[in-house]
């Protein structure tokens, strides 16, 4: 049966002719553009055509597909509008998880915290085995600073020192052979974790016994030191990085490796200390604050890491371990950042609102001072130009205000850093202060770029390659080991547990 006179509308009988029309109307061309049919226009009939959805009245669905048309091509401007905002989102959203993954899961600044800690470990050292001769005078009991003045202060301010524990010499002798020894400790990078709190413990007792002994950079080291503590400086050149290359090449070629136990028994011997002195009364504050919450707090996560890498029986309670210490690190690492730029813009804020260094002078007087001359003739040479004073005094004043200001443009940071490293060792030659530009140039290390000091460390190697071959110690290269077979279970295994929250 014939399907040409079928009315999509469902209603068969015939349709009466409108009274004024002399015939249907000629259905509409499928292109706007070209006008009515042809052949419908001659003939006053309907052209046929083999698909009966083209032929019908003015409420035909051809016509309504045209308007079904600009709701597809609306509806898809639509989507296309949705999934440009979804992908707006998407990218937002990658940067963001990309964001939290990078500071959970890795401690940035490997580098950049290892030259830190060998610089202001350093430079302790340095200043402590300068001043051997002069230990008694300036933190004994018997210096211009008494026992007793000392210990009046400590009361008003709660800071602390080992050195008011007793006002014997023999006491204060092994507290300063015990900074010695802990500066060469974390100098060396030997149980970083806890070395670093023995370093500041060296060092808060012997500049909080006499405030007023420094040249400024002491100020530096107080605040670094603390600040080491919470940071994981011992990543590379470092003693605990090649012990645990070691043990981690051990592991791949199959060998056993035995448990740690100088780390107990350190963690051990400390925690008898830290309690006797805290029922003897030495260490100020609460177990809600104070020093003493500081000490017990660091002892106790120190054993919390080793339980959890002996005894865990699965890899998440380390690695959320792993999490928060670099969270912290991180968190620390910043704040060093933020104390040099403070240092740097204080300073060269305070310096523009002196008329001197306005002028241009200020650099010219401490040349001509007797206490900041040990070399009067390179003083005289340097300020018998006032045009060489005036630009050292200005560009000073630059260097340190701009500097905070081009943290984001990595090449002017690089020449302002550069100039101010430049600058303090000409201060530690010209005015004799030296442990004050190396504490500076420690902090200012920070900034340094991570592929310069690879490189360096690159040229230390071989610098300390050809200092034993010279030496006659070059130790006989090892035989190419050969490797085990990589199947998919030590493949596994070798691969260490993802670290850090991914969102």
């Amino acid at each position: 049966m014939s399907d040409l006179g079928h009315d999509p509308t469902g209603d068969h009988a015939p349709k009466p002719t409108p009274p004024d029309s002399h015939g249907p109307e000629p259905a509409p061309s499928a292109d706007p553009d070209r006008g009515p049919s042809p052949t419908g226009a001659q003939t006053g009939t309907p052209a046929s055509t083999p698909d009966h959805h083209q032929t019908g009245s003015p409420g035909h669905p051809h016509r309504s597909s045209l308007g079904r048309e600009r709701t597809r091509s609306l509806g898809r401007e639509r989507l296309a509008g949705r999934i440009s905002r979804f992908d707006r989102r998407h990218r937002v959203d990658r940067t963001l998880a990309h964001a939290i993954t990078r500071v959970t899961g890795t401690a940035l600044g490997p580098y950049q915290s290892a030259v830190i800690r060998i610089g202001f470990a350093g430079t302790w050292l340095l200043f402590l085995l300068r001043e051997f001769p002069h230990r008694e005078e300036m933190y004994g009991p018997d210096g211009p600073w008494s026992w007793d003045l000392a210990q009046q202060l400590i009361a008003s301010n709660h800071a602390f020192t080992v050195l008011m524990w007793s006002d014997g010499k023999v006491w204060f002798g092994i507290v300063y052979a015990f900074a010695v020894l802990s500066s060469v400790l974390l100098l060396l990078g030997w149980r970083t974790r806890t070395v670093s709190v023995l370093f500041m413990v060296g060092v808060l007792s012997l500049q909080n016994r006499s405030i007023f002994m420094g040249d400024g950079g002491d100020n530096v080291i107080h605040l670094m030191a603390i600040y080491l503590v919470l940071t994981r400086c011992g990543q590379v050149w470092s003693l605990d990085e090649r012990r645990e290359r070691r043990a981690r090449d051990a592991r791949a070629r199959g060998a056993w490796v035995g448990p740690d136990r100088v780390g107990p028994t350190l963690w051990t011997v400390l925690g008898l200390v830290l309690a006797a002195a805290t029922l003897a009364g030495k260490i100020d504050g609460g177990f809600l604050g104070g020093w003493r919450t500081v000490y017990w707090g660091l002892w106790a996560v120190q054993a919390l890491w080793w339980l959890a890498g002996r005894y865990g029986r699965s890899v998440q309670p380390r690695i959320l371990l792993d999490v928060i210490a670099n969270l912290v690190h991180n968190a620390a690492l910043f704040v060093i950042m933020v104390e040099v730029c403070l240092i740097y813009a204080t300073a060269g804020w305070y310096k523009i609102q002196g008329s001197r260094w306005q002028d241009g002078t200020a650099v010219y007087y401490p040349l001509h001072l007797d206490y900041f001359s040990p070399w009067p003739a390179l003083s005289d040479l340097l300020s018998a130009s006032g045009t060489l004073m005036l630009l050292v005094t200005y560009g000073t004043v630059i260097v340190q205000v701009g500097f905070p200001f081009t943290l984001f443009n990595r090449r002017v940071k690089n020449v302002l850093l550069a100039a101010m490293i430049t600058e303090h060792a000409v201060i530690a030659v010209v005015l004799g202060l030296p442990f004050f530009s190396l504490a500076m140039i420690a902090a200012d290390a920070v900034f340094l770029p991570t592929s310069f000091l690879r490189r360096v460390g690159g040229w230390a190697a071989r610098a300390r390659g050809g200092l034993f071959s010279r030496l006659g110690r070059t130790r006989t290269p090892p035989r190419p080991r050969k490797e085990p077979a990589r199947t998919p279970e030590t493949a596994e295994t070798a691969e260490p547990p993802h670290v850090g929250f991914t969102a």
